[in-house]
């Protein structure tokens, strides 16, 4: 018979992903059959010719389940779903038969399958199925995952409880992710003291890490339409600063800090000359992760040239220097296939943080 757990979170941005991708290897150390499912897909892409949700692409990909994306991501509410169930044209019933069958499937071939929710317990509302709904309609027991903190969390987890406590679907697991490294124990252990006698555990995921938060030269390019040029094998690189060169030459080199993207305009030819001629230097290596080169100006021949002889990553855009700096700033950054070094060390840290024998131990 198969098992199963429905991994919900409290919010967006709290690591719900990551920690599937995590449970999705610790499990198949354990199991030899490993299903995945995101029953409702609010954010859909084009796979193997069939639209499905983001994280279930993302889950095929890595582990090799492309033929069973159809099953994997059943439910997508594309642009203009919301309306077509509003209007009646679509139903609620229609979307639970759809997700029950997929569902169903996957048990006939799985030992466990792995139920990931979308984004925090209300979503889906709109159709009649938020989290709580459907973990009730899978019938599997709720890992919830958090941010980072006490208070915080006890109060986003008290926000989303009761819808699972509406459904009688039963939360088992409160799992912590991004803890401060120093009040990792102190802050399990206060959580733990609040939820004592709720019937929910408490455990913890990963400490916060910028090397897991920050942005690869790939995804900063994706984010930008624009593609990453030099040193193809620098695109997994992870960049922990970014820096505006709008200061002297010399005042930007001395500000340079570890993996720094430097955003500068295609008229600074001093700057980029000396980034391109820094970039192979050991010393400046690991502080220059790259340049974003915003402008309508043409970059000189000579100082093109230099650049390319150089290998330096660059993105060369017409946007300006506040639209590129506003961009990457706000960006969340999100793991994806093409990421292999940051999957390398979330699955090994996961061996090390995650107590997937407690997590088991739901499954009884």
């Amino acid at each position: 018979m198969c098992k199963k757990l429905f991994i919900a979170a409290t919010g967006q941005h709290c690591g719900k992903t990551t920690v599937s991708l995590s449970l999705m290897h610790l499990a198949r150390k354990r199991y030899g059959r490993v299903g995945y499912i995101k029953p409702l897909g609010p954010k859909c892409q084009e796979f193997g010719g069939v639209m499905a949700d983001k994280d279930a692409v993302l889950m095929a990909q890595v582990y090799g389940l492309g033929g069973q994306i159809a099953l994997m991501s059943p439910l997508v509410l594309g642009r203009g779903s919301t309306k077509r169930f509003l209007d009646g044209e679509l139903c609620r019933e229609w979307a639970e038969e759809r997700i029950t069958n997929a569902c169903r499937e996957l048990e006939s071939c799985c030992d466990l399958l792995l139920v990931e929710g979308a984004g925090h317990g209300g979503v889906g509302s709109v159709i009649g199925l938020n989290n709580a709904d459907v973990a009730r309609l899978v019938n599997a027991p709720v890992v919830m995952v958090a941010g980072g903190g006490i208070g915080s969390v006890i109060d986003s987890v008290r926000l989303n409880l009761p819808l699972y406590e509406k459904e009688g679907v039963n939360v088992r697991m409160l799992l912590v992710n991004k803890l401060l490294a120093d009040k990792r124990e102190s802050s399990l252990a206060y959580l733990s003291k609040y939820f004592d006698g709720s019937g929910i555990q408490v455990s913890g995921a990963f400490d916060y890490s910028p090397v897991l938060a920050d942005p690869t030269l790939q995804s900063a390019s994706k984010l930008l339409a624009h593609p990453l040029q030099g040193d193809p094998r620098q695109k997994q690189r992870i960049i922990h600063h970014i820096q505006l060169g709008a200061a002297s030459s010399q005042k930007v080199i001395d500000g340079l800090m570890e993996s720094t993207l430097i955003i500068t305009t295609s008229s600074r030819d001093e700057l980029l000359v000396t980034l391109s001629s820094l970039y192979n230097i050991p010393a400046y290596h690991h502080r220059i992760a790259g340049v974003v080169i915003p402008g309508h100006a043409p970059v000189s021949a000579i100082t093109q040239r230099i650049i390319d002889d150089s290998g330096i990553p660059y993105i060369r855009i017409e946007q300006t220097t506040a639209e590129v700096y506003s961009a990457l700033n706000g960006h969340i950054s999100k793991i994806s296939a093409e990421d292999t070094e940051k999957i390398a060390l979330v699955t090994r840290l996961a061996e090390q943080v995650i107590d997937f024998d407690a997590i088991e131990g739901l499954l009884d």
